[in-house]
């Protein structure tokens, strides 16, 4: 059975610029793996609508599904939900669920729910709303495009709210050997491993240390048995190396 697919979009100016790092990625990733799911693409956009919907489209309609970062926040720069608004062809505007929800949030803090918090409450009609524990403004989740915040702990809260809803698949086994040689002395065997074990992912990832070139031979597939036999003839090949 193939795994189900997904792809995350992230959106940011500040990403672009370089003034902040991109976490959510990293972090989406490994929890995508542990139930099988395998994120295929990554795209990072500007704070532009046209260029939002135009990747949102060209994501939903390829891969099973879709994670956005970003840009659900109260400054006018947030206009992530009214890029996927306007993908979907749906009506935006502040809804009942969601003002109540952060209605009561902002109660319990003693501050004041004012119009730019408002702007958070704003969701596209026939969102499912995703559940944020941390500061109360939720995500929402439109077919198979989940619209989440980009701030990193807010992140992995809807991140844990939304995995039990997907339909996953293997959860993704992945081994490691190191060998202190260089790439072009391993590509060709590698190459005839990759050949040999077809249904499998085998990268390589050099690097170098006190001036020694090497490489990270990683292999990851849904199959540990297939894993571990591809491995055994990795280290057959290139015996004497270390195992990660």
């Amino acid at each position: 059975m193939t795994n189900p697919t997904a792809a995350i979009l992230v959106i940011g100016d500040e990403i672009l610029s370089g003034r902040t790092q991109d976490t959510n990625t990293h972090y989406l990733a490994g929890e995508l793996t542990k139930i099988g799911v395998e994120l295929k693409e990554v795209r990072v956009v500007s704070d532009d609508q046209a260029q939002i919907v135009r990747a949102i489209n060209a994501l939903r309609s390829r891969y099973e599904n879709v994670f956005t970062s970003g840009g659900i926040g109260p400054t006018h720069d947030d206009i992530t939900a009214d890029a996927v608004a306007a993908a979907f062809g749906r009506h935006i505007d502040i809804r009942d669920d969601a003002r109540a929800i952060m209605a009561a949030r902002y109660l319990a803090m003693g501050t004041e729910l004012n119009a730019a918090r408002l702007r958070m409450a704003r969701i596209p009609d026939g969102a499912v709303l995703i559940d944020n524990p941390v500061s109360g403004a939720p995500g929402f989740t439109i077919e198979n495009v989940h619209v989440m915040a980009g701030v990193p702990a807010v992140f992995h809260a809807m991140v844990a709210t939304v995995l039990p809803t997907l339909t996953g698949g293997n959860p993704l086994t992945s081994e490691t050997y190191r060998v202190t040689i260089g790439e072009g002395d391993i590509a060709g065997a590698l190459a005839a491993l990759a050949d040999e074990f077809a249904d499998l992912s085998i990268g390589s990832y050099p690097f170098q240390k006190d001036g020694a070139f090497g490489s990270q031979i990683v292999i990851r597939g849904a199959e540990k048995r297939l894993v571990g036999q591809a491995m055994t003839k990795l280290k057959s090949i290139f015996p004497g190396q270390e195992t990660e």
